[in-house]
């Protein structure tokens, strides 16, 4: 009974430090530019 309390206290110990770990890193969004790219339309 000890094991499995103690595993599932590490198991809880790992799923907050996931959790502050995507808190701190998981809004990392990309740069964003803007690209410009002409078209050439055929229309008789």
């Amino acid at each position: 009974m000890g094991r499995i309390f103690k595993a599932l206290l590490f198991l809880i110990f790992l799923g907050f430090l996931g959790l502050t770990g995507f808190a701190y890193f998981g809004n990392l969004t990309p740069e964003q530019k803007e690209v410009v790219q002409p078209v050439t339309l055929d229309a008789n």
